[in-house]
């Protein structure tokens, strides 16, 4: 197995809205230092870095978000393709692998993901590349460490060896009893949203599950022009996508579908529930970005840009104060974060 040639496709989309005011259309979480000293897109490049494993990343990003790809992405062989618009994850990782040769291993991370255990996730590419040489398309399990409604599942099969199982189902969101009782099964995993196939093996599926999807990629591709490290797809092909996620285009209809569980420290940070759970915390359990105060606070998470915020006697509360916006919340409200009306810009 020439693992050398696994190629990295970092998928830098979506608005972080359930993060505002922090996160914000023109400069969405991916781009942030959330945690620790690198952002999160800087954090996935770093994990596929190694270029004894790893090639030269492919960046699938769109027009707005580009010149902060270009300053985060100090790869000079890197290929960053910007989507003419927004057409879902199955179009944008079938870009990327019709920019490679058929046996190209393509191993797809969202940009917006925190991984504590980086040797875990090594262990699990490994894992999974095999499998992928096989022609399995691999998804990463998750290790579930609560009974999470805010996330996919996928149940296990039978084994495949190496700690590797066929997926048996994908389940989507669930409510908070089928969670607890997948928690308790011990058979479903979270879907995190990575993968690792051949390239050929995924066009395959797409051209066989969602045909139209595969064709209009493919004239978006040849219709392309290029500048330097920038792939700019063919627009109007493109926009005639109807767009969808790799998992209802692909894997759920797919039976070579396979699924490597993995305890690596994940996080999509996905709210501030998320981000307050991957940073360090005191020993009452807050934790503290910027200027503060806290006095007889418990499980209290604090962002501030400037201002200090002084807070006592608070428990389970969220204050945030990023560019003249103040957010207060619950952590159970953190969730509902992204309804809100200054983060959808209004």
């Amino acid at each position: 197995m020439d693992e050398a040639r696994i190629t990295p496709v970092i998928l830098c989309g979506g608005s972080g809205t359930r993060l505002w005011p922090r996160s914000r259309p023109d400069n969405p979480k991916p781009f942030q230092k959330l945690v620790g000293e690198t952002t999160l897109f800087e954090e996935a490049l770093s994990r596929c870095a190694d270029a004894m494993r790893f090639g030269p990343p492919i960046i699938v990003t769109g027009a707005a978000h580009q010149p902060l790809v270009e300053a985060q992405c100090s790869h000079a062989d890197a290929l960053i393709i910007v989507e003419p618009c927004a057409r879902n994850t199955a179009a944008a990782i079938a870009l990327a692998a019709l920019r490679v040769p058929g046996d190209t291993l393509l191993l797809v991370c969202p940009s917006d993901q925190h991984v504590a255990d980086t040797a875990a996730f090594d262990a699990a590419v490994s894992r999974a590349a095999g499998l992928a040489q096989d022609g399995w398309l691999v998804t990463f399990g998750i290790e579930p460490t609560r009974a999470e409604t805010g996330f996919g599942y996928i149940a296990r099969g039978e084994s495949l060896g190496d700690g590797a199982y066929r997926v048996a189902q994908f389940t989507e969101k669930p409510d908070a009893a089928r969670a607890a009782e997948f928690l308790a099964g011990g058979r479903h995993d979270w879907n995190g949203g990575i993968f690792l196939f051949r390239a050929d093996r995924f066009l395959e599926e797409l051209a066989a599950k969602r045909a139209d999807i595969a064709e209009l990629s493919k004239a978006a591709v040849d219709e392309a022009t290029r500048d330097g490290r920038i792939l700019r797809p063919g627009a109007d092909s493109f926009a005639r996508i109807d767009g969808t996620s790799i998992d209802y285009a692909v894997m759920e209809r797919t039976d070579r579908a396979a699924m490597v569980p993995v305890s690596m420290g994940w996080s999509d940070i996905g709210n501030w529930q998320a981000l307050h759970d991957a940073r360090p915390h005191d020993a009452s359990g807050n934790s503290v970005s910027g200027s503060a105060q806290l006095v007889d606070c418990h499980n209290v998470a604090i962002d501030s840009d400037g201002p200090r915020v002084s807070a006592i006697g608070l428990e389970n509360i969220v204050i945030v104060v990023n560019g003249g916006e103040v957010l207060v919340t619950t952590m159970d409200g953190a969730q509902a974060v992204g309804t809100l009306d200054g983060a959808n810009g209004k």
